[in-house]
C-alpha cells in the first residue's frame, strides 16, 4: 500500500493527541487486568444473575451478526503465534459506527458529527475518530490465538478515514521477545491507501477453553 497524502501541521497535531488517548486506553486495559487478573472476559456484573450473559454476547458478537462486512484473512503457523505469523481484519466504518464511538468515549469533536460545521475545514467534511479506525488494529488482534494483552501501541496517523470507507487492519508477527510477549506491526489501509502505521507489543497468554 502506498503511503498516501501528508497533512503536516493539523495531521502532525491529530497524531500527538489521538495517539496520547491509545496510550490512556493502553493504561487503562492495563489497570482491569492487573486488578480483576481478567484475560478474556465479556461479561458485566449483572452477569452474576445470568452467568451465560456474556457468552452469549461474546458468540453473537463473533458470529458477526448484525455486523456486516465483517472479513478476516489469518496467515499462521495454527495454535501457537510465531514470526511471520500475519492477521488482517476489514469492514466498513458507517455514520452509526462514529456516532456509537463518541458516546461511548465522550469525544463529540464536530469534526466527527457536524457535516456542515466540518465541510468549513480542511477536510471539506466529516472524518472518522482516528482512535475508531486504529481499534480495527484491536480487532485484528482478537483474531490471533490465545488470551491478547496490549503492552503498547505506537500509532502514525497518515490520511483521513471518512464515513462509509472500507479499511482494513493488517498485524505481522515481526518478533519473538520472548516470555509470551511479541512485536508486531500495525497498519490500516483504506483504498489502498496507508491511514495508520504503526508498532505494537502484545502478550499472549493461555485461556480456558470454553465449556
Amino acid at each position: 500500500m502506498s503511503s498516501g497524502p501528508q497533512y503536516p501541521s493539523l495531521f502532525d497535531y491529530w497524531s500527538r493527541t489521538s495517539a496520547a488517548m491509545v496510550e490512556g486506553m493502553i493504561e487503562a486495559n492495563r489497570a482491569a487486568v492487573s486488578a480483576f487478573g481478567a484475560t478474556n472476559g465479556t461479561g458485566s456484573a449483572s452477569d452474576e444473575d445470568d452467568p451465560g450473559r456474556g457468552r452469549r454476547a461474546e458468540e453473537r458478537i463473533t458470529a458477526g451478526e448484525d455486523l456486516p462486512e465483517w472479513e478476516t484473512d489469518r496467515q499462521g503457523s495454527g495454535g501457537t503465534l510465531a514470526v511471520g505469523d500475519r492477521v488482517r481484519f476489514t469492514r466498513r466504518l458507517t455514520e452509526a459506527d462514529v456516532e456509537r464511538f463518541a458516546a461511548a468515549s465522550g469525544d463529540t469533536n464536530p469534526l466527527h458529527l457536524d457535516g456542515e460545521w466540518a465541510e468549513e475545514t480542511r477536510f471539506e467534511g466529516p472524518i472518522a475518530h482516528g482512535t475508531l479506525v486504529a481499534g480495527t488494529i484491536s480487532a485484528a488482534l482478537a483474531r490471533l490465538p490465545g488470551g491478547v494483552v496490549y503492552l503498547s501501541q505506537d500509532l502514525e496517523f497518515r490520511a483521513p478515514v471518512r464515513t462509509g470507507d472500507r479499511v482494513t487492519a493488517d498485524v505481522e508477527v515481526v518478533e519473538d521477545l520472548g516470555e509470551g510477549r511479541f512485536r508486531l506491526r500495525t497498519t490500516v489501509g483504506s483504498e489502498e491507501v496507508t491511514v495508520i502505521d504503526g508498532e505494537a507489543v502484545v502478550l499472549i497468554e493461555d485461556v480456558p477453553e470454553h465449556e
